[in-house]
């Protein structure tokens, strides 16, 4: 058998650095507002403490790319240390990008200026729907179109940040400490914003598909997002400092304000309070521009903000999504999770785990809309997940981490696991939210591995098992013509092994199973010994052409680009016949992600013939 198991290493810091900046940045959009809005004019050092935080887990982030070259993150991490544990942290993973997913559509519906109550909630439900539509096709089209977002919102942040400079003295002048705040208060306050250090685990993930070194990678995707996030952050937390200052309807509120404070202030006042909380960016671009250039210029240059940084938020929504299906499919062939959530649709899309990932996110936001609570829930899974992989990774005395560097770890571990603990301690919905995700997911283990104890799997048809088809060594006669196939059912294989029979040939099937950044099981490459669908379309050739004593070579690969694999094997192997199946997809499908068949056609070489039939019609010898 041929496989093809090199994971394509295309990923390099320019493309996995503004996916990371899609996350980090997009923090800042609600970051911001809810730190002010918790901590009022203190809110500048605590946004200095989560950068402190952010630089230290970005440190240790880079080290884990390079531990873990193959896909690290928790599930990678925690998995030597005890499976229990990589299930544990996951869950806790995907408990926030279930609140990603909620929060970020939630705060986009405000950056465009959709109020609170109904309409929001149908517009947010009806956007998410869309998003699963467009990866229900396994588009590709959504990654650039997220690089190009993610561009313009750091364009436009850049020109905000230069408008924004005159306003740093005054926001200075207004910062300060309360006395009457004591440490224990600072620091639950401080845990409850610590969101910003979302989309560090993502980038862990993605190791699998960087180049090589894949800590090189690594640290030139990490550090140049971190600067650009923390000092952004820190110019407008003094910038939305001195322009609250400045609001007259703001003088006589007190500062931090808590969800019950607000119900007591005048329209106005509430009505600006909400609106630096839910939108603070547009509040700052807005009010920059128009003291520069007037209210008109402010007004347009508000709105354009809204659009853009609405549009990052979308963007962030769809990679927590495919995050949500990544987690649960990588769980689902670990069978920690049921099997039929790594079902895969004709697109390569773990369907099951999609509409679970959409489906649940569309109920967080029915049962839950305000960003201060959104966060509350949030914080907890992002924190515990982070808290488990760099735990396990200072406990894992395999790794090859320097003394120093072990010991940074386990500092670092300490301080997250006191975060957490915190976050456990003092906001029980998030415990209520995560403990319950996390238990029922535990129970769906046991319950799992109770049937495969009770109910054993039954004997695979033929007795040696698919698998054992495949891996018969193929016979390659030079002198024999060839014939490809590259599609799959029991009739395509029976058509082309009659072909083959009658022309003497060898008879050459590939299975290419579809790849992309999100797809990817952190910690191994896919492989066939594990791909029970690939093993039983290859196995089932495999017998069918021994029975009609036709020559078989078997080709297992893993690609993102479906079209390019066939013709690079087809002509490689020097096939003069290639067999296809028709379209299944839709029209819509195809334009969105073009024909497989139509684009094998358009590059084939003319002395190559190109046969397709549907999947569909039986085969007559």
């Amino acid at each position: 058998m041929i496989v093809s198991e090199s994971r394509p290493r295309t990923l390099g810091w320019f493309h996995a650095g503004p996916l990371l900046y899609g996350d980090w940045g997009t923090s800042r959009l609600y970051v911001l507002g809810l730190a002010f809005f918790f901590t009022g004019s203190e809110s500048v050092f605590f946004l200095l403490a989560i950068g402190l935080l952010m630089a230290l887990v970005s440190w240790a982030y880079t080290r884990i790319c390079g531990l873990f070259p193959d896909g690290g993150g928790v599930y990678s991490a925690a998995r030597p240390i005890h499976p229990v544990l990589s299930v544990i942290g996951a869950t806790l993973l995907l408990c926030g990008y279930l609140i990603t997913a909620a929060i970020s559509v939630v705060e986009a519906m405000h950056y465009v200026g959709v109020p609170d109550g109904t309409w929001l909630v149908v517009i947010s439900l009806i956007t998410l729907g869309l998003i699963g539509i467009v990866n229900w096709f396994g588009a590709r089209s959504a990654g650039t179109l997220a690089l190009i977002i993610a561009f313009a919102a750091l364009v436009l942040s850049a020109i905000i940040g230069v408008m924004c400079l005159r306003y740093i003295p005054q926001g200075l002048s207004h910062v300060s400490l309360s006395p009457a705040s004591g440490a224990w208060p600072r620091w639950r306050d401080f845990t409850q914003i610590v969101l910003a250090l979302a989309g560090i685990e993502a980038v862990a993930n993605m190791t699998g598909l960087m180049r090589k070194p894949v800590i090189g990678t690594a640290r030139k995707t990490i550090w140049p997002v971190l600067a650009e996030v923390v000092v952004l952050n820190l110019l407008f937390g003094l910038v939305l400092t001195g322009m609250a200052a400045r609001m007259t309807e703001l003088q006589d509120v007190v500062s931090p304000l808590r969800e019950a404070d607000v119900a007591t202030l005048a329209p106005e006042a509430a009505r600006r309070v909400e609106e630096i909380k839910n939108t603070a960016m547009v509040v700052i671009a807005e009010t920059a521009a128009s003291d520069t250039f007037g209210a008109h210029i402010g007004m347009i240059v508000g709105r354009i903000s809204g659009v853009v940084f609405a549009l990052l938020l979308l963007s962030a929504t769809n990679t927590a999504v495919m995050a949500m299906v990544s987690v649960q499919f990588a769980m689902a062939q670990d069978r920690e999770l049921p099997r039929p959530l790594a079902r895969l649709n004709y697109s390569g899309v773990p369907w099951i785990s999609l509409i679970v990932a959409c489906v649940m996110s569309a109920g967080v936001i029915l049962v839950e809309r305000r960003p201060e609570r959104l966060a509350e829930l949030y914080v907890l899974g992002v924190c515990g997940a982070i808290t488990v992989t760099v735990v396990s990774s200072a406990l894992n005395k395999e790794l090859d981490l320097k003394p120093l560097h072990r010991m940074g770890f386990r500092v670092l571990a300490l301080l997250m696991l006191a975060i957490t603990v915190t976050i456990i301690a003092t906001t029980y919905r998030a415990t209520i939210f995560a403990g319950g995700i996390v238990a029922a997911v535990l129970l769906s283990r046991g319950a799992i591995a109770h049937r495969r104890r009770t109910h054993p799997a039954p004997l695979e048809t033929p007795a040696a098992g698919w698998l054992a088809e495949v891996s018969r060594e193929p016979e390659i006669d030079a002198s024999k013509p060839r014939i490809m196939l590259a599609a799959r059912g029991r009739y395509q294989s029976e058509f082309a092994i009659d072909l083959a029979r009658r022309r003497g040939a060898t008879l050459f099937a590939m299975y290419v199973r579809t790849l992309r950044i999100m797809d990817v099981i952190p910690g191994r490459v896919p492989r066939i010994e594990e791909d029970p669908i690939a093993q039983e379309v290859l196995g089932t050739t495999a017998v069918l052409a021994r029975e009609a004593g036709v020559p078989f070579v078997p080709i297992y690969l893993t690609s993102a680009n479906i079209a390019e694999e066939i013709l690079d094997y087809t002509v490689t192997f020097g096939c003069d016949t290639l067999i296809m199946g028709k379209t299944k997809r839709s029209l819509f499908a195809r334009k969105l992600e073009g024909d497989v068949v139509t684009r094998v056609a358009e590059s084939l070489p003319d002395e190559v013939a190109l046969i397709t039939r549907s999947a569909e019609t039986p085969h007559k010898a």
